[in-house]
């Protein structure tokens, strides 16, 4: 039988595409898939994922699971290569975005499966999470280079806004999966948290499926692809756009942690806000439904009214959008060091940091995605929509290995003696006293940290204090080797578990799946643990847990001034890049209405 014929080439029209609403379809219902997979991952990585087998163990640490989170987006944003490389030497868009929606699919499976016979919970995880890479990763570039392929010169009028309906789509779903997966976890589990999301993906690839017939089908140019992508013209296209790429990056190895470290933060923040309680997980919602709202108000309003005080050139955005980045990390740095001083902010201010990147986003991402495809060569176009998507890959391995670097490896147990035990439990009395003396308040680390110091170890070193939040501390011991943030710190972490005032209902409310599992798997002790979670205690109790290893050495808030600073000094060497840089634009070239040709 031959093949069907499908249309090559844009057709000479004024008229928006008609491939466009699967496309957009398809990407709204993808996007609730991803989000609400990745938007619970570092919550589910600390908290849940240990209790999925019957004996449980410990629990990732936080440095840890944002270092893992930022790896896995990572390959995410490495694989569109991949599939930028199928796409244009062997299968095409269409066919490269089908057969690689299934091993999407598969990966949501894996996740699903997580605690069944087979595998251990965590390589369950792990295997999710290659074949979710693979599969999202490989298909991006693919889908933002196919929206393009749909346009030709006569209606490439349309391109600005259906890149702008594109982006609202993608904001869409991850709108709602960041609301609804949040709530799927908390009190279903697991299973149903990571199976919504691979069933709203089998949605996304069928609605893909059923646009096949009045899409534009590009085809793939086989050796053609090297001969371009490696000729003189190409190589300089690629050159650079990595310039403008690099600096992006930055922005992403902040913007992301949004999913990491900032969910991390609001653990310790007031989360009642409008009469609501939120889940940590829930706040990345506020991000997408921000973008539906200021996406309009940026391109109808806010652009226009700069560009009557000078040429808005794509550049510019970027610039300005970068130097729009600073000041919502430094709020979230000054929320971190409220909450360092053991205070608890309301969730309201980073709610205002989130709006300042949501208006940062919208002038980087957006431009740049368009800027990208309009300045590829047309035989490019995959291609660089990979290496744009590269520069995410590139900032969140950035982030990863910071956070692997602050990280200090956990050291051997039996360096804890009971010699020093004692001299914690000396400096402990230290800090009781001072609690029930002001207040039922912990010291703050520059109260406690003299406290703790006029106490050695039997190493003869002095011990050190921190104040992590407002009902939990550390002190530190340097171990035998004497020397700070090595495998030898000894590490005790001590709890305040604190009755709840004024607040009775919380017995009546029913066990979510978490709490219920703990109780399943640890008995009288999983029961008492949730009790004092849940502010259950008759009286005030301090839980104590000894560590070896393991330290962070850069956390609280010096590690988001950390990334404040580095921002900084990344928008204001591209503005040098943006005085410079000489753009050049390619669109796909239009055919006759009757021109098709089987693809």
């Amino acid at each position: 039988m031959a093949a069907k014929p499908y249309l090559s080439a844009p057709v000479a029209t004024s008229d928006l595409p008609k491939g466009i609403p699967y496309i957009i379809g398809n990407e709204a219902a993808e996007r609730f898939s991803f989000y609400g997979m990745k938007g619970i991952l570092t919550i589910f990585m600390t908290k849940y994922l240990f209790l999925l087998q019957d004996v449980p163990g410990e629990p990732i640490a936080r440095t840890e699971a944002v270092a893992r989170y930022h790896e896995f987006n990572g390959w995410v944003y490495m694989t569109p290569l991949a599939g930028a490389f199928l796409a244009d030497t062997l299968l095409g868009k269409y066919r490269t975005i089908l057969s690689l929606s299934i091993v999407y699919c598969l990966g949501h499976l894996a996740l699903a499966l997580m605690g069944t016979p087979g595998m251990s919970a965590e390589n369950w995880m792990m295997t999710g999470l290659y074949l979710i890479a693979l599969g999202s990763g490989g298909i991006k570039p693919c889908v933002s280079a196919h929206v393009g392929d749909q346009f030709g010169r006569a209606n490439s009028h349309w391109l600005t806004k259906v890149f702008g309906w594109f982006y609202i789509s993608i904001n869409v779903g991850a709108a709602l999966s960041t609301l609804a997966t949040p709530l799927l976890l908390e009190w279903y589990g697991p299973h149903w948290a990571f199976g919504v999301p691979g069933v709203l993906m089998a949605i996304a690839t069928f609605l893909f499926w059923m646009g096949r017939k009045v899409f534009i089908h590009i085809p793939p140019r086989g050796r053609a692809f090297f001969r371009d992508t490696f000729s003189l013209n190409g190589l300089v296209t690629i050159a650079k756009l990595f310039v403008i790429f690099a600096f992006v990056a930055v922005f992403w190895a902040l913007f992301d942690q949004t999913g990491s470290s900032w969910v991390l933060q609001a653990e310790d923040l007031d989360r009642k806000w409008l009469g609501i309680q939120w889940l940590p997980s829930q706040i990345q919602a506020i991000n997408p439904a921000m973008i539906v709202t200021l996406v309009p108000v940026f391109g109808y309003f806010v652009y226009p009214l700069i560009d009557k005080i000078f040429p808005l050139t794509a550049l510019r955005k970027i610039s300005i959008g970068l130097f729009v980045m600073v000041p919502g990390f430094a709020i979230v740095a000054m929320l971190q060091s409220w909450i360092d001083a053991g205070n608890t902010p309301s969730i309201g201010w980073q709610l205002f940091a989130y709006a300042i990147l949501t208006a940062s986003e919208v002038m980087v991402s957006i431009t740049c995605l368009e800027f990208a495809y309009t300045q590829a060569p047309t035989s490019m176009k995959s291609v660089v929509m990979a290496l744009f998507l590269f520069s995410v890959s590139l900032g969140n391995f950035f982030t990863a290995g910071v956070n692997k670097f602050i990280l200090v490896e956990k050291g051997d147990p039996e360096t804890v003696t009971e010699i020093a035990e004692s001299h914690f439990d000396e400096a402990r009395a230290k800090v009781l006293d001072y609690f029930y003396q002001n207040k039922e308040k912990l010291p703050r680390s520059d109260v406690g940290g003299p406290m703790a110091a006029t106490i050695s170890d039997e190493w003869a070193s002095p011990l050190g204090y921190r104040m992590v939040n407002k009902n939990t501390y550390k002190l530190v011991s340097l171990g035998p080797d004497m020397e700070a943030m090595t495998t030898d710190d000894i590490v005790q972490t001590v709890s305040v578990s604190r009755p709840r005032s004024g607040d009775e209902t919380q017995k009546n409310v029913p066990l979510n799946w978490r709490e219920s599992r703990l109780i399943e798997i640890l008995g009288e002790e999983g029961r008492r643990q949730v009790e004092r979670e849940r502010g259950g205690v008759e009286s005030i109790e301090f839980n104590e847990k000894i560590s070896v290893g393991g330290q962070v050495k850069l956390e609280g808030a010096d590690y988001f001034w950390f990334w404040t600073w580095t921002m900084l000094g990344t928008a204001v060497s591209f503005v040098f890049v943006a005085m410079y840089y000489q753009p050049k634009t390619y669109m796909q070239k239009e055919a006759p209405p009757d021109s098709i040709q089987p693809v």
